[in-house]
């Protein structure tokens, strides 16, 4: 389970509230009084922050690492509906709308949280209706995210679907390298399989095949070099 739990400033890292961006518009004095209703907890790999059904007493900003939420199916398989990593934020609902939590979370890394109880979060929306607007952007972001999933399960042919969620990953992940951007994926084949409802056998075979075309260069089991982005955007219209 959860590890100590303390106030922000004993962190070794830098405050959460400077790094999410739903707080980008506050000042210096106003980041400092965000941050001191601010308390951490530090998380191993597997465990769940977020049970579905409970009802989150706080909202979670992920300070480092990174979370996938998931819901069981009917089928008893696993659905990767998000990943959240570092400045993302999560258990929103049951705050925002006495709404239980509606999927499990769970780490995928050892992951580090920050807490802001759910008082002091109400405080924070009423006292910085920016944040508020900040908010329903990016839960708008999620549902778009999420309704792009269910058409690439839909109407896209399977093996478009690895090419669409490496586009994704390239986008949240990608750093600059000198032959193209490289992705550290934050999930292995199986978890990219569940997340966009293919096989993984699917997903091991259409990615050899980008990199037999030169499109991709795959490192290791977790790392990729997208080499040809135009040509994997080409697959997914």
């Amino acid at each position: 389970m959860s590890k100590h739990t303390h106030s922000c400033e004993h962190c070794h890292h830098q405050s959460c509230a400077r790094r999410v961006p739903i707080f980008s518009s506050l000042d210096d004095d106003e980041l400092s009084w965000v941050s001191s209703l601010i308390t951490t907890k530090k998380y191993s790999k597997g465990e769940l922050i977020i049970m579905e059904g409970s009802n989150p007493e706080s909202l979670i900003i992920v300070n480092k690492g990174k979370v996938k939420a998931f819901k069981d199916t009917q089928e008893g398989k696993e659905q990767i509906l998000y990943i959240f990593t570092e400045g993302d934020f999560l258990g929103e609902k049951n705050l925002l709308s006495q709404q239980k939590a509606t999927y499990n979370v769970e780490t995928l890394e050892e992951t580090h949280i920050c807490l802001i109880n759910k008082k002091d979060f109400q405080q924070l929306l009423r006292e910085y209706p920016d944040i508020s607007f900040k908010i329903m952007s990016e839960l708008c972001n999620r549902l778009e995210r999420l309704e792009n999933t269910i058409e690439n399960m839909g109407a896209k042919k399977i093996e478009a679907r690895v090419s669409s969620v490496l586009l994704e990953f390239l986008d949240k992940y990608g750093k600059h390298h000198a032959k193209g951007t490289l992705v550290e994926l934050p999930l292995s084949r199986e978890g990219i399989a569940s997340y966009i409802g293919v096989a993984r056998e699917t997903v091991s075979r259409k990615m050899s095949r980008l990199q037999d075309e030169g499109v991709i260069r795959v490192i290791g089991n977790k790392k990729v070099i997208i080499l040809d982005k135009e040509a994997l955007e080409r697959e997914i219209q």
